[in-house]
């Protein structure tokens, strides 16, 4: 029976009804027939039949839920578009459940959206973004959603792409363990199909990882031996946890992981503990934390962020037995990785003094789909007269040789390695730059590291076998001193290339022309976050760079100027101009906080969080990748080069995305309760800060 009665509710309905709203109460409830009602409500309020209620539904927007109870319930209504989603999603997951009939509560349909998106990410979406590689894991952890196929060499050409058909896992040479265990599971599991194989010793080249690209396999992380329940004896390995960003993203990414990591201390401790051992089990057998844990990554890292999460962990673990060593091995980890990686050539300038994201690699990169370089190949394949796909497989299989492809694909790895593929600010240049954000993120590293030996390793940390450096002896030990005198040469040339005080803005800096970019990025801001800014320079930044990159919904990635005017010859990118990103909000409130502009960061996590919750209402709990920051109606529909990753659920939201949900919790932690009851009623910035109370703290 589908509701005939006029449309009384309509998108300007207040988001948390009173008590007393209309006589309801909210320990009303309603025990209905699970499969009825959901047909029902999806017949009457999803009129475009996308499985989903949003604001742009055309329903009456008023569901007689008590129609489908018993008879005394017959009054029981759902009204405007928040309620009526929050009631699908409650009816799906009882569905999931394999319920038939289920207790619908007032109070559940009516949930405070602030409190509601909380509980959810805390209580449900973590979990669901939580792997492990292991016997209870790895079907869901290992197949990789970006190569499902791949191509298979016949003579000189690339034949058609067919399936992947095992999964696959490569270890380590330091790993016998794992190797052994893996073995074993392949063996013992019948219909897994699980190809264990083995890393060479001794350095991964470029021309290696070409050659296993069309075998694409996880890559081993850490385990731990854990005695079985009720057996003192027994004991078996098992994989420690890590997270995962979401929708297509199924593996550990070094930069979205900490973010994750970020909204997870207060709540999965035992995660956020084991994505630090799995950052340090990388380092010790890959070099450094990698992209993401596929074997077409060996050659790459992502900006680097290690010491940071491990002394946030271990702020919140130091009562724990174990705290004290994950802390030495993550900042023994840390320092090889600064040495080994991102000091050493050729990501060191040597005149400079700054470093630049030079990743190693051969070829295009084979997670990419086919279509998304046709723009580049168009011209080589029109002089050697073939297809795209046939001078595309040329290049990669090294019949055809072009200096030019050669140069645009290091560039274009520079650029998936820091993490800001793609915008204008680096694209076609990035392997030459020495960028504001990943000199602030070694700043860091270094502040970090001279600070942990000097207050826990009583200024005196010495380096033990499987984390010394070429060149080094076991046992060498190393104080805090070298570290400081590190972060003071880096301030220096920090000072000295990135910083214009003209404009009041740190901008990169290319090695090769020997002169600033003139793109304007919000990692300008990433200065008041690692502390390398003077006085006179943060009040530089805030009163001219900050307002290039403020909208109503946050930080835009780059300034509008930056972007450019959107042609065919210049397409949006997703990292460009109006679209705003989860760390580089984090990273923005936390920095401004430091050095007292409070206010500034009080606004910037407000509009980012009212963005996201007024998305959260109006899109049935939708929470995403990326958001528009220019507007508030539909931040969530982006659409420049990859798309929206977030958006691919139908019914109820099962993960959000990662670091965005990261982002949600940790702003919100720092809000007041006034700040808090604004969000969730769907007040504005502007309102709200004409309040008395519009501290966040």
């Amino acid at each position: 029976m589908v509701s005939t009665r006029p449309t009384v509710v309509n998108d300007s309905t207040p988001i948390v009804s009173t008590d007393n709203d209309e006589g309801k109460s909210k320990h009303e409830s309603v025990s209905v027939n699970v499969e009825t009602a959901m047909h029902h409500l999806l017949q009457q309020e999803d009129t475009d039949r996308n499985c989903l209620i949003t604001i742009d539904d055309q329903g009456p927007k008023d569901f007689p839920l008590g129609l489908y109870g018993g008879p005394e319930q017959s009054k029981f209504d759902v009204q405007g578009v928040y309620q009526l989603s929050n009631l699908l999603q409650e009816l799906f997951m009882a569905q999931q459940q394999g319920l038939t009939t289920a207790t619908i509560k007032r109070s559940q349909l009516e949930e405070d959206p602030v409190h509601r998106l909380e509980r959810l990410i805390t209580t449900s979406w973590w979990d669901n973004l939580t792997r492990r590689l292991d016997a209870d894991g790895i079907d869901r952890a290992a197949p990789d959603n970006l190569t499902r196929r791949i191509a298979h060499a016949d003579g000189t050409k690339l034949t058609a792409l067919k399936p992947e058909p095992t999964l696959r896992i490569y270890v380590p040479p330091g790993a016998p363990e794992q190797f052994a265990y893996y073995s074993t599971l392949a063996k013992n599991r019948s219909g897994l199909e699980l190809d264990v194989q083995w890393l060479p010793d001794g350095e991964v080249t470029a021309d290696f990882i070409k050659s296993i690209n069309s075998k694409p396999g996880i890559l081993a992380l850490d385990m731990e031996n854990v005695q079985l329940q009720g057996q003192p004896v027994a004991r078996q390995m098992k994989g420690l946890p890590f997270i995962v960003p979401g929708d297509q993203f199924n593996e550990l990414y070094n930069w979205d992981a900490c973010f994750c990591a970020l909204g997870m201390l207060d709540n999965h401790l035992p995660v956020v503990k084991g994505i630090v051992k799995n950052f340090v089990f990388e380092i010790k057998h890959y070099g450094k934390i990698l992209n993401a844990n596929r074997s077409y990554y060996l050659g790459r890292a992502q900006p680097p962020l290690l010491t940071w999460l491990a002394l946030k962990t271990f702020h919140r673990t130091k009562h724990e037995p174990d705290a004290m060593d994950i802390l030495r091995a993550a900042i023994l980890a840390a320092r090889k990785e600064y040495h080994v990686w991102w000091t050493s050539k050729p990501r060191l300038d040597e005149e400079t003094g700054l470093s630049r994201y030079r990743p190693i690699g051969k070829g295009s990169p084979p997670e990419c789909r086919p279509t998304v370089f046709a723009h580049v190949f168009k011209p080589y394949a029109d002089k050697y007269d073939m297809t795209l796909q046939e001078v595309s497989d040329a290049y990669n299989n090294g019949s055809i040789s072009e200096p030019d492809l050669d140069v645009f694909f290091d560039h274009d790895r520079a650029v998936r390695e820091s993490g800001h593929d793609t915008s204008n600010r680096v694209e076609g240049v990035c392997a030459d730059l020495a960028t504001v954000d990943l000199n602030c993120l070694l700043f860091q590293i270094e502040n970090d590291i001279a600070s942990t030996i000097s207050t826990y390793f009583d200024d005196n940390l010495a380096i033990p076998e499987g984390f010394v450096i070429r060149g080094e002896k076991v046992g060498t030990v190393e104080t805090s001193q070298i570290w400081r005198e590190r972060l003071e040469r880096r301030r220096a040339a920090m000072d000295k290339y990135f910083w214009n005080e003209k404009k009041g803005i740190y901008l990169d800096y290319n090695t090769v022309k020997r002169e600033q970019s003139t793109a304007e990025s919000v990692t300008s801001l990433w200065p008041l976050w690692c502390g390398a800014a003077n006085k006179s320079q943060a009040e530089r930044l805030v009163e001219l760079a900050l307002p290039k990159f403020e909208c109503i919904g946050g930080l835009s990635s780059t300034s509008e100027s930056t972007r450019g005017t959107v042609t065919d010859a210049n397409p949006q990118k997703q990292w460009d101009y109006p679209y705003g990103w989860a760390p580089h909000q984090v990273l923005a409130w936390d920095g401004l906080k430091s050095y007292d502009f409070k206010n500034e960061a009080d606004r910037l996590t407000y509009r980012w969080l009212h963005m996201m919750t007024k998305t959260f209402r109006n899109w049935n709990g939708t929470v995403v990748e990326k958001y528009d920051v220019t507007q508030l109606e539909r931040s969530h529909s982006v659409d420049a080069e990859y798309g929206n990753q977030g958006r691919n659920f139908k019914y109820a939201p099962q993960e959000g995305f990662g670091w965005t949900n990261g982002s949600y919790i940790h702003g919100v932690s720092s809000m007041g309760d006034e700040a808090r009851k604004a969000l969730a009623d769907g007040v504005s910035w502007e309102d709200f800060s004409k309040r008395d109370v519009a501290g966040t703290t």
